[in-house]
């Protein structure tokens, strides 16, 4: 289903509590926009989570519908607030206390990209950041929450799988002499956004496929969990980072040799955490 602000993906028949939702994956750069960047084509994609929409693609195969941004990252961040807008780029945008997300140049409206390149010469007009903000924030996160409320009245619970990627450096130091460095960074705020039980469950399918997981470090989840993760309503979110080294060329920003293959380990991934949460008589009849 197109949308300016996202593509949705729905099953022929919702039969699973799971939705996923791809807030990085974005890669439609407005004309506008990159008249006003300082950066080259290549350099503005690099905050992309680029090609994980396509890596969970086969969410719809197995009941789940597949929410995913249409606009890239660097343009307006669909994980941030809507009202974390950083003075240093918005004209007239007020400081609310110390939020280090913004002041890092990462608010709703990125300053920068990866390794702090600034994405603009000046300053953006609030009304460009308003103007922002109504077309493509609203109207993904309503979207997104329609989808929740949709499968926790259908199914007594919602799981929301907030999809992204790690660059290779992000987690190059993760691991130690008795650990492997991470595949997958599994977000969950550290037992806030999520029961534990379930986290376990994706946890466990991923093993399954020789993928090395770890929890909450470097990545712990931002808005989306932050805001969706509401366990004790049985509504979890639970936050999944991969290593793009795992399926594609960084640099190049092309799928590699091995994205078929990733893509392929996974689908039986989805294909299992589909399952979490369904009623007994699909179990039955798998």
């Amino acid at each position: 289903m197109p949308n300016a602000a996202f593509t949705l993906e729905m099953p022929e028949k919702r039969s699973s509590c799971l939705v996923f939702s791809s807030p990085h994956s974005g890669r439609a750069y407005p004309e506008a926009m990159l008249r006003q960047t300082v950066l080259n084509p290549n350099v503005i994609r690099s905050s992309e989570d680029a090609f994980v929409d396509r890596l969970f693609s086969p969410a719809a195969e197995f009941g789940a519908p597949l929410l995913a941004a249409s606009v890239p990252r660097a343009y307006l961040d669909l994980n941030r607030s809507a009202d974390e807008l950083d003075p240093a780029l918005i004209q007239g945008a007020r400081r609310h206390g110390h939020n280090p997300r913004v002041a890092s140049g990462l608010g709703v409206i990125p300053r920068v990209v990866a390794n702090g390149r600034a994405i603009y010469r000046g300053k953006l007009t609030m009304d460009e950041a308003r103007l922002r903000i109504d077309t493509y924030w609203r109207p993904y996160h309503a979207k997104l929450k329609a989808l929740l409320a949709e499968s926790h009245d259908a199914f007594g619970q919602a799981i929301l799988i907030d999809c992204h990627s790690m660059p290779r450096e992000a987690v190059a130091m993760a691991g130690n002499a008795h650990s492997k460095r991470p595949d997958i960074v599994l977000g969950d705020r550290f037992g806030a956004s999520a029961a534990g039980e379930i986290v376990d469950q994706i946890e466990s399918s991923l093993v399954a496929v020789g993928l090395n997981v770890a929890r909450n470090t470097p990545f712990a989840g931002a808005y989306v969990t932050q805001t969706y993760g509401r366990p004790g309503r049985h509504q979890h979110a639970i936050q999944i980072e991969i290593d793009r080294s795992l399926y594609m060329d960084e640099a190049r920003i092309e799928p590699n040799e091995n994205f078929d293959a990733f893509r392929a380990a996974l689908r039986q991934v989805i294909s299992e955490i589909a399952c979490i949460g369904a009623p007994p008589a699909r179990l039955a009849a798998e």
